[in-house]
């Protein structure tokens, strides 16, 4: 079946009207365990979330959700817990996650620091996957491309 004509499981979580535009998801332990394929960041990014909090994530899922723009947050159990009940508690919690600030902040102001990479905070920050860190060197590649050419004309000679 055409998944946009299926209708939507009204008791799974984010089907309930409260999570509507939810852009911050939270988790549990080793969060994207069995996910290792891009598809995974792909279809969380595509529901409209840009960053997960969870205690852990499996290593993979980790890395590619740096990959694809959404920005995995790491923080202790017992501070992801509350952040449940107080989610749970009040309809219309937002988190706001400041990835310059390196910080999630809830509604009552309360504030929690997360580590990120500088090179994965620049990327997340301007945009960059892979391939657009390439192109950034797009004129140096070119002149190697010409400089190999000349160097070895044998190689680029149509047969």
């Amino acid at each position: 079946m055409d998944c946009t004509h299926r209708p939507l499981k009204t008791d799974f979580v984010l089907n309930q009207p409260r999570y509507k535009g939810a852009q911050v998801l939270l988790a549990r332990d080793n969060f994207g365990c069995g996910s290792s394929r891009e598809h995974a960041p792909w279809a969380i990014e595509d529901y409209g979330f840009r960053a997960i909090i969870a205690p852990s994530f499996a290593d993979i899922f980790f890395g590619n959700c740096y990959k694809n723009g959404v920005l995995p947050i790491v923080l202790p159990a017992a501070t992801v817990d509350k952040l449940f009940a107080e989610c749970a508690a009040a309809e219309g919690y937002r988190l706001n996650v400041d990835l310059e600030a390196q910080r999630v902040t809830t509604p009552s102001g309360e504030s929690f620091a997360f580590d990120i990479t500088p090179h994965r905070k620049h990327c997340l920050l301007n945009g960059l996957d892979e391939i657009a860190l390439t192109l950034q060197h797009a004129d140096d590649i070119r002149a190697f491309e010409l400089r190999h050419k000349a160097a070895q004309p044998w190689l680029w000679a149509a047969n």
